[in-house]
Formats: structure tokens, sequence, C-alpha cells
């Protein structure tokens, strides 16, 4: 099988990524779907489980009635609550993972942080959930997405605004996965490589869509980017590195939201992969994402945007 090559040059990769890029080698060529699960599911494994022991939270398991079948949710709450009775911010978290892999609990640990910092109760789900009854203030909360979760939590945002849902305070789209049709330049640049890429971008979009991929036959609701109109949403935080495939449809993205005059925030790091804060959380540019992340939050819960 002829290895895929990158059909535009590529912009470089900061000091701390090229490390690990070296370590992580060229990458497959060729992805599938269990072996794409076994490897999520080991990089989650000690994740989860720290959060699980962590003392300044409380995680909790529930199983509530779904629109075909029960639903597993997990609610992460701070430890320490002086007043059991008073509603906090509320998150309701969707998780990543290429739309094929990853549980609930991907990236779930930054939900400690949210909890230590800005009081929040954050939710996550196999498919989805209302706020009744999680002690989450109703007017103060925000849908959050992580690469495949914001390809959801922007659909959801938009289904939302059209079908008369909750009012959302915020949308939170980190380096989301919006696109099926991967005809940007970012997409040429990053074909192949250790790092999530348009090879494997192009897989995932397929096993959700099957033939229709890339077609006119696609709703705003599967990918966003295909929405006509993005008038309504709530205040966005959008975020994404310069050195991934989906840099180019975030930027167009937050444009088009500028254009339809929603109040947006957009952030690009430079020489970060897709993925970039999870690689290296050391590296300066995580850390300024995650400061950047954390007081976006805090703004739009405390005094909106």
């Amino acid at each position: 099988m002829a290895r895929s090559t990158d059909r535009q040059p590529r912009p470089p990769y900061d000091p701390a990524i090229t490390q690990v890029l070296v370590a992580l080698g060229h990458g497959p060529d060729r992805y599938e779907v269990d072996r794409v699960r076994k490897v999520s599911a080991c990089r989650t494994k000690p994740l989860t489980e720290a959060l699980l022991a962590d003392k300044s939270v409380r995680v909790e398991t529930l199983t509530i009635p779904g629109p075909k079948d029960d639903l597993t949710v997990s609610i992460v709450r701070p430890m320490t609550e002086s007043n059991p009775k008073r509603l906090r911010p509320g998150i309701f978290y969707i998780h990543g993972g290429a739309l094929v892999s990853c549980n609930r609990f991907a990236g779930l640990d930054t939900s400690a942080v949210w909890a230590r910092e800005i009081d929040a109760i954050t939710i996550s789900v196999e498919y989805g959930l209302a706020p009744e009854n999680t002690g989450i203030d109703p007017g103060r909360l925000i849908l959050y997405g992580t690469s495949a979760g914001g390809c959801l939590a922007a659909a959801t945002a938009l289904m939302a605004r059209d079908k008369g849902g909750p009012k959302l305070s915020g949308l939170f789209l980190e380096c989301p996965m919006l696109d099926d049709r991967n005809d940007t330049i970012s997409a040429q640049q990053f074909t192949n490589g250790p790092f999530y890429n348009s090879t494997m971008n192009r897989f995932a979009w397929r096993c959700l869509l099957g033939d229709r991929v890339g077609t006119n036959d696609v709703s705003e609701y599967e990918a966003p980017a295909r929405a006509a109109n993005l008038g309504g949403l709530p205040p966005t935080f959008i975020d994404c590195a310069s050195a991934e495939p989906f840099r180019d449809e975030i930027v167009m993205f937050a444009s088009r939201l500028w254009q339809a005059g929603v109040c947006a925030e957009l952030h690009v790091w430079p020489g970060g992969p897709h993925g970039y804060d999870r690689i290296a959380p050391d590296a300066p540019m995580s850390k300024q994402a995650r400061e950047a992340r954390i007081a976006w939050l805090r703004r739009v819960f405390t005094r909106g945007i």
C-alpha cells in the first residue's frame, strides 16, 4: 500500500512537539476501528483513574432514560459544597475520539480543574442529557466539545437554536471536527504522521457518513460547517493549533460566526498538532491555552460575554 503524502508544505511544529514526533515516527497509513479504540482506551485509562482518585471532586454515575435505551451519565462535582442547594455553573461535556472511539471519560479529567477554579459541575454522557436535577443553574449552561465532541457540541447548539432547545450561555469548541469535505489547505498539509491527520479524518467521517461523505447529502447536524447560517448561536470560544488538519475549517467557522453577528473568541496556537496540550502538556503554548480556556469560562459564568 502506497504511503500517503502531503499535498502542501507544512508549517513547523513547536520544538516541544518535535521531540515527540521523532519518538513516535511516521504513524499508520491505514486505520482500523478496533485498533483505534484500543489505542484510545490505553491513553484514557490512567487519566480516568486519576480523576476517580481525585479528592477535590466527587464523581457520580447515574442511569437515565434515553430516547431509545437507558443512558449512563457521569457527573463531576466539587467535593466541598458549603451550600449544596446553591445552583452552580454547568458544563455539558462531549468527548472526542474521531467519532469512532473513546467514552464519556475521555478528557473528563479537566473537569476537576473546572470544579476547583470556577466551582462548575460537569456532566458527560454517552449520548445526550438535559440538566434537570443535577444542581446546575439552567441560566449558566454551556456546551463543551473536544475534537469529535466539538462536532457534536456545535451540531447540538444548532439544533437547540432551530428546534427551541434550552438557552445556552456559551459554546466551547476545543479543536473541533467540523467539516467532512477535507478540502482545505491544512487538510492537504497534514495527510500523514503520528498525530491526527487528514487520512485518519477521512476514515472517521466515512465511518459516520458512509458514501455520503463529501457529497451534498450531509446535514449541518452531522457536519456543522455545512450550516448555511450560524446566526443565533451563543457566545463561542473556539481554538486549534497551526499544525493540524482542522486549522483552516476552524478559522473559517470562526469568521462565519463573526459575519453572522455571533460573539466569538478564536485562538490558533502556533506549532501545535491536534491534541497538542495532551501530547506536550508542559509546553508553553499548552499552558497558555489552558489559561485562555479557563479565563473564558470564568468570564461567561460570572459576568457573561
